[in-house]
């Protein structure tokens, strides 16, 4: 290992002698950018920096392609420089010059860096609900097999009933597109970076009116600006598993790692297969699907409510989760790690670990859902009110006490007390002596699907780009 960097280093002293001319051709100008990119991945940019200046006018006009290269790679090391005014300059000069040549896949993936650097790789979802219009607003990059979400806004709008009769004309819900639309506006996003859906929830609450949701979809239609702006309406408990998918685990990590959401009222997941197929894995069986179980009878005391949760989680998961999560599915057991979502997880989480707020991507063992199972029998206040003295830093201890509140606001004892009953009977459906499983939250899995839908879009942009032999830009 000494021998390798004593190697390395007399490679770096003897390239730069000559740095501080310019490189004596083409040939010396591409050891040059080629040093220059391992300069970069050992975190030295300025040095980059350096050396790439040098190399640059030795290839400009007389060789096309290095040039090209020579530039994107300036403007990736002033980037990493913290310049993005100069990362920008030679990023669009590179563009320019790949457009040129037709090398149109170059091209594509520089002109995503640009707007990647100058803040533009926004993306927006809105979502309605069966009673809600949810909006977010973010973008997205690779962390630690996770995608991590740059939050801009995230907001619901309440109360809104989407029933199409000749009084109402549906204004509750115009006025909330009309809101979230207006926001969306604020960020200069692209229409084709906007995607607009009906839940599956709100899908099925108007299968059986076709006419209403018909008037619906019409009357939601007419508040949209002009251009390529459409609501989905196809989106299915499958479809809805397949975006989440996408938008939460990355391709890296398809072939060993799952998906589950436990939401409301189900619980869906799945994988994709070699061949890129998803295999949706789904039961109708949510948090709210339980508590109204549960409490079938009548509203129950807490102490009533905890014994009968017990009994009626254990009939469900020995009905509804052996055959679908055992080991009857050979594809599922395949895949070690399980990228969780859903509110049950994110309290657990919330509660358990407050000094990881903020974290993409959190582990989940077997002790740690025994340990918030028993907290929520047995001591709730103490669950929902946990020691942040450990935070020593201010601003994570102030973030970790807003996430505290905002879980108690959105998640009430009951839900925590099915759900935590529901969490341990999956994971111990999904694992098995041979074959135990790796859960890991997932931050933010709520707007995972328009991480989906973003990721679908710019992934047929890059193949229509390469079909169509032209450069793709905005």
């Amino acid at each position: 290992m000494k021998r390798f960097f004593s190697l390395f280093y007399f490679l770096i002293l003897s390239v730069s002698v000559g740095w501080a001319q310019k490189a004596a051709g083409v040939g010396e100008a591409i050891r040059y950018i080629k040093l220059a990119n391992t300069l970069r991945a050992l975190d030295k940019p300025q040095d980059a920096i350096n050396l790439l200046e040098r190399a640059l006018p030795a290839v400009r006009g007389q060789n096309r392609y290095w040039e090209a290269v020579a530039c994107e790679l300036l403007g990736l090391a002033h980037y990493e420089n913290n310049n993005t005014e100069h990362a920008e300059y030679y990023l669009k000069i590179a563009r320019s010059r790949y457009e040129k040549m037709r090398y149109v896949a170059s091209a594509w993936g520089v002109n995503e860096l640009i707007r990647e650097i100058s803040g533009k790789n926004l993306y927006a979802g809105i979502q309605f609900g069966a009673s809600e219009v949810r909006l977010a607003i973010f973008k997205t990059r690779y962390e630690s097999d996770f995608y991590e979400k740059d939050i801009k806004t995230k907001f619901e709008v309440p109360n809104v009933t989407f029933v199409a009769d000749a009084s109402n004309s549906l204004k509750a819900g115009q006025d909330a597109l009309k809101i979230c639309l207006d926001t969306i506006n604020r960020y200069n996003i692209p229409n084709e970076r906007i995607f607009i859906v009906f839940s599956n929830e709100m899908k099925e609450g108007l299968a059986k009116t076709p006419a209403t949701r018909k008037r619906l979809y019409e009357q939601l239609s007419r508040t949209l600006p002009a251009g390529n702006l459409r609501i989905d309406t196809t989106l299915s408990v499958d479809r809805e598993a397949e975006l989440f998918t996408i938008g939460s685990i990355p391709r890296k990590v398809w072939s060993t790692t799952s998906s589950l959401y436990i939401g409301s009222d189900a619980s869906t997941g799945g994988y994709f297969d070699p061949d890129k197929t998803f295999h949706p894995v789904e039961t109708p069986v949510g948090i709210n699907t339980l508590v109204n179980r549960i409490e079938r009878k009548g509203t129950l005391s807490a102490d009533a409510f905890k014994k009968e949760s017990q009994r009626v989680v254990k009939a469900v998961a020995d009905t509804a989760l052996t055959r679908r999560f055992a080991a009857g599915n050979p594809g599922l057991q395949q895949r070690r790690t399980v990228g969780l979502g859903g509110e049950v997880a994110w309290a657990l989480v919330t509660y358990l670990h407050p000094e990881k707020t903020g974290l993409t991507a959190v582990a989940i063992s077997s002790d740690d859902v025994e340990r918030f199972k028993r907290l929520v029998l047995d001591d709730y206040k103490a669950l929902t009110h946990p020691d942040l003295k450990v935070i020593t830093d201010p601003g994570l201890r102030s973030r970790a006490e807003q996430e505290i509140r905002t879980v108690r606001d959105q998640v009430g004892e009951k839900q925590l007390i099915a759900g935590a009953l529901w969490l341990d009977a999956i994971m111990k459906a999904y694992s098995t002596p041979s074959a135990p499983k790796r859960f890991v939250f997932i931050r933010n899995s709520d707007i995972g699907w328009v991480t989906g839908k973003f990721l679908e879009t710019i992934s047929g942009e890059y193949e229509s780009t390469i079909a169509k032999g032209a450069l793709y830009t905005r």
